[in-house]
């Protein structure tokens, strides 16, 4: 399979193109600038290109059967996310080409909460992130929207760290996963494992999913 990876130096980005590797597909990064070129295995194409370019994303998506896209934008810029949401799902509205976005938690349900959404919850979202949280939600709703692009949502849970590749976790769809000790939590590596299932296996189409221990 031939996949483009938006945000490819990124914590997510990294390890999908790791595990993308190990199952043989021919991926190609698509980075900001050339400052971190040459981290990338060999066989990796890397590129200069912005998710939140319309016509780069046309560019590297054409003749591509996948385009994963992991940015995160810094602190304070966390408008970004949405315009870059809307310059994926234009630009491949004309190429055709299927969508796997890494959004975040912000727009699931709480476990026992009469529908409150994570954004809400304070606990989980403490004011400091309250700004990506929401930047979060207004991309899961552009996604929501979308009838034109054949793209599938993964949320991560509530934390999500660097860790072991065990392959063993639950999916769900709208509601946040939790554990008997009430933790919402999986590594970076088995998160990119649920990510190339889903890239190989379609089981989401159109629609969003979660994954946890």
């Amino acid at each position: 399979m031939k996949i483009t990876v938006f945000g490819a130096t990124g914590n997510v980005g990294n390890r999908v193109i790791t595990e993308a590797l190990l199952r043989g597909h021919e991926i190609t990064a698509v980075l900001r600038n050339n400052a971190r070129a040459n981290e990338f295995d060999s066989s990796v194409k890397v590129v200069i290109g912005h998710a939140d370019n319309v016509d780069e994303v046309v560019k590297w998506s054409g003749g591509q059967d996948l385009i994963i896209s992991a940015t995160r934008p810094p602190q304070g810029l966390e408008s970004q996310l949405v315009d870059t949401a809307k310059a994926l799902l234009s630009g491949l509205a004309q190429t055709k080409v299927r969508l796997l976005l890494v959004g975040g938690a912000a727009s699931l349900t709480v476990p026992n909460s009469n529908g409150m959404l994570v954004v809400d919850d304070t606990d989980l979202v403490p004011t400091a992130w309250r700004d990506i949280a929401l930047a979060c939600l207004a991309q899961h709703k552009l996604c929501q929207e979308n009838e034109s692009v054949d793209w599938s949502y993964i949320s991560p849970p509530a934390v999500i760290v660097p860790g072991e590749r065990t392959g063993i976790f639950r999916t769900g769809s709208d509601e946040l996963l939790v554990d008997e000790q009430g933790q919402s939590t999986i590594s970076l590596e088995d998160f990119a494992i649920a990510l190339l299932d889903e890239a190989e296996v379609v089981k989401h189409k159109r629609k969003r999913f979660t994954v946890a221990y």
